[in-house]
């Protein structure tokens, strides 16, 4: 449970640096996702999500 903290503190830090040092281009990205249709959005997340748990298991192992 501990790792997951670790792994969403770090989200935090990773997307909180984002918005703090590239804050146009968070606006553009968020506008870019509302023209994108759920089901591309849906399976971008899901390959996204595969390849942090890849790179998880990668780096364990």
């Amino acid at each position: 449970m501990i790792d997951f903290f670790d792994a969403l503190g770090l989200l935090l830090v990773i997307e909180g640096i984002v918005y703090c040092l590239f804050p146009a281009f968070a606006k553009r990205m968020a506008k870019a996702a509302l023209d994108v249709s759920a089901e591309r959005l849906r399976y971008g997340g899901l390959v996204v999500a595969c390849l942090g748990v890849a790179l998880v298991w990668i780096t364990r192992h």
